[in-house]
């Protein structure tokens, strides 16, 4: 099965990980050579179970453009792991850096896991009457590849305001650390909400932390999680001095922060909004309705063109915009995944 080869390549992500983090601590051009080799086979794989899926879905579904596996929660998480490993492989073929490796492995790692965990629907199933559509290929493929554009800006722009950020009263310091904080408790808490729940398709996010029904037991998570956030702030400083050590250049990740945005936004802007205008004409009746996925893409879009005109503000450069492209990232998380979650409308084709 196609899903079973996918898996296979996420646990090559995920031991691509020590690999580069071995490598950024030794500097050994061989040890670099074995992380991008593995992320890469962890990547040929990928391919080769995406291909694997798209004949799975061509004999249910007899045409070509309709069995695209972009389909569902599973195969759009799936898509975007492997546009970001794609992406990410570019740019280091082409600076010849490794520097924020171990981030992305991390991330395609976790990306792949959470199907797993979260039980999300793997199999292959006949399109909904909505999706039966030729725009399908053009709206979601260039969404998720835009995404990944953007989820690449996202790394490099958080570790430029770490690698930056040495005075801890500074603004930038409060936000990393913030940040840093809040992902820590959330990725915790979601590891709890999947131990606790015994059946992973009835995992519900802070059901087991923030949303408990026990007053005492919520209260006590919130105070854990201004906890995580005190120790971030509180330890932080040791990490941007690791970093220094692993000899990050700043200028190299905001230049990699911008190009991935300036990438990333025609392409969101003519996939995302015009071609998925065109789309809800055909399958609504109307180009926009103010459903929660338009509305937070249309916020999304907003952020990002907010970005792109900041760069060009004096005094609006460095840390500035790369808190920017944090937040953007944040809101199309929210876009993504959160809409599908936490809110109801046309778009909730997501299932777990």
């Amino acid at each position: 099965m196609s899903y079973q080869i996918i898996s296979i390549a996420g646990l090559f992500y995920i031991l691509a990980m020590p690999i580069y983090i071995i490598y950024m601590l030794s500097k050994n051009n061989k040890v670099g050579y074995l992380a991008s080799t593995t992320l890469l086979l962890g990547a040929s794989i990928h391919i080769y179970g995406f291909v694997r899926r798209f004949f799975e879905m061509y004999a249910i579904n007899h045409s070509v453009m309709r069995s695209i596996p972009i389909t569902n929660l599973y195969e759009s998480l799936v898509f975007f792991v492997l546009s970001l490993v794609i992406g990410y492989l570019f740019i280091e073929w082409k600076y010849k850096k490794k520097s924020f490796g171990v981030f992305i492995s991390i991330i395609a790692g976790i990306g792949i896991g959470l199907t797993e965990l979260l039980g999300m629907a793997r199999e292959v199933q006949p399109l909904v009457p909505a999706l039966k559509s030729n725009w399908l290929l053009a709206h979601v493929t260039l969404s998720f590849i835009a995404y990944a554009a953007f989820a690449i800006s996202f790394i490099t722009a958080l570790l430029h305001i770490i690698v930056s950020s040495e005075n801890k009263k500074s603004f930038k310091y409060y936000f990393s650390t913030a940040l840093l904080g809040v992902m820590l408790f959330v990725f915790i808490s979601m590891i709890i909400d999947i131990i606790t729940a015994g059946n992973p398709k009835s995992v519900k996010m802070f059901h087991s932390t923030l949303g408990n029904s026990s007053l005492p037991i919520a209260i006590l998570s919130w105070l854990s999680l201004l906890g995580f956030i005190f120790i971030s702030y509180k330890f932080s400083d040791k990490l941007v001095k690791i970093l220094k050590e692993f000899r990050i250049d700043d200028n190299f990740l905001e230049d990699i922060t911008y190009k991935g945005i300036a990438f990333g936004f025609p392409i969101f802007t003519i996939g995302g909004l015009v071609f998925g205008a065109i789309w809800a004409d055909q399958a609504w009746g109307r180009y926009w309705g103010w459903d929660p996925k338009e509305t937070w893409s249309l916020i999304t879009w907003f952020v990002y063109a907010f970005y792109l005109h900041a760069k060009f503000i004096r005094g609006w450069q460095a840390n500035k915009t790369s808190m920017i492209a944090v937040v953007g990232f944040i809101v199309t998380l929210f876009t993504y995944l959160g809409v599908n979650l936490f809110l109801s409308g046309l778009h909730s084709y997501g299932s777990m």
